[in-house]
């Protein structure tokens, strides 16, 4: 048995975000600033949409997105449930509803059937989230969307680098909302972006993003020395620091020969465990996307073994995995607040119950790949095709 740890996941990181970092700190400038400027710019021009706005992570932006499209108390937002909590809490710190959906059984993305029937005079918001890195179905939840004058709010944390129908996530839609925690495609440490092509929506969501000031953040302390400011609404503080963007800005670079490089390794995946085929079920894909594969989540849907007994004999292999997610309505606070109870949403129940997400990053060598295959055989009594 190998003597080292394989995680479950790492970041990959080239060296040149730590000397890009020192310049920031020699810069004396380590707030909100040029750097962030610059890596909004670099990130629109990557994704093809309007605007930009880096902000601390995801959920702020998620947050900012909401307030900013005046969602509020007595509201309702429609959502999945099968989703990190953060996509929840933020329909919930509005003083909204969080009104979830069941997902399509083929993609793990929520439904639009599903979403259409939930709406009623109180829906303010549909927020799907696109899950693993696939993306939704677009074009249904726009629909949707414009027939019902409901904006659409997508949850891009695992999608950096996805497509749709030819186009990156993020440059359609109302707004889209990225995330760059140390496990995503790419990484800030901590970080998100929201993007948008609503010039109006871009201004309200920057003003949410750090407390209402009339003003960018780093013109009162720069050359203009503007200390006069208004505060125009109750905002948060969510804003990035040029530290971090400096991070994003290296890290953007490098994101699609990341991609391509977790594209190679699910490939991989997919070819030698399908000789598992009657135990396991592989990672939903779709023709009319291109997947950023940030999760390889598999389903033991087809044997009497089951997902804890597989995470822990990979834990006895030395080898880290995880489970993406714990549906929403599982959570006790959800199922006291807002009356949610196991049985709810059939579809995610039963994804859930046996998914278990296997390690999938650029940093990964070949033998790293083998070792995961090899045990995964192991587990069920099989002598790997290696």
């Amino acid at each position: 048995m190998p003597d080292s740890f394989l995680q479950y996941c790492r970041a990959t990181l080239s060296g040149d975000e730590a000397e890009e970092v020192v310049k920031v700190i020699e810069s004396g400038w380590l707030t909100t600033g040029p750097n962030v400027a610059g890596f909004e710019k670099e990130f629109k021009e990557y994704i093809g949409c309007e605007h930009t706005l880096a902000l601390n992570s995801c959920t702020g932006g998620l947050h900012c997105a909401l307030s900013a499209l005046g969602v509020g108390a007595g509201d309702e937002v429609i959502t999945s449930p099968f989703t990190f909590v953060a996509s929840g809490h933020v329909i919930v710190w509005t003083g909204a509803k969080p009104v979830l959906v069941d997902v399509d059984p083929n993609t793990f993305n929520i439904d639009p059937e599903k979403v259409e029937k939930a709406i009623t005079p109180k829906t303010k918001a549909i927020l799907p989230i696109h899950f693993a890195g696939l993306s939704c179905d677009m074009d249904a939840l726009l629909d949707i969307g414009k027939r019902h004058n409901i904006p659409v709010i997508e949850d891009a944390a695992h999608a950096a680098g996805s497509e749709y129908k030819g186009k990156k996530v993020g440059s359609f839609g109302d707004v889209a909302v990225f995330s760059f925690y140390p496990t995503k495609n790419m990484t800030t440490g901590e970080g998100g972006m929201v993007t948008t092509n609503d010039p109006e929506l871009a201004d309200r969501i920057r003003k949410f993003a750090f407390f209402g000031i009339d003003k960018e953040v780093w013109e009162r302390y720069g050359k203009k020395q503007g200390w006069q400011y208004d505060i125009i609404l109750p905002g948060f503080k969510y804003n990035m620091s040029d530290v971090l963007a400096t991070i994003g800005r290296v890290q953007l670079k490098q994101l699609d020969r990341f991609n391509l490089k977790r594209s190679e390794i699910a490939d991989f995946y997919k070819k030698s465990l399908s000789g598992l085929e009657d135990c396991i079920s592989l990672p939903p894909e779709t023709a009319d996307t291109v997947h950023n594969w940030h999760l390889f989540p598999i389903r033991l849907d087809k044997t009497e073994k089951t997902r804890e007994g597989l995470i822990e004999y990979l834990t006895e292999k030395q080898i880290g995995s995880s489970v993406h997610f714990i549906p929403l309505h599982l959570f006790s606070y959800y199922q006291k607040a807002w009356g949610y109870k196991p049985g709810d949403f059939p579809v995610v129940e039963k994804i859930f119950k046996n998914i278990v997400s296997i390690p999938l990053y650029p940093g990964l060598t070949d033998g790293d790949q083998e070792r995961i295959v090899s045990a995964i055989y192991g587990f069920f009594d099989r002598k790997p095709p290696l």
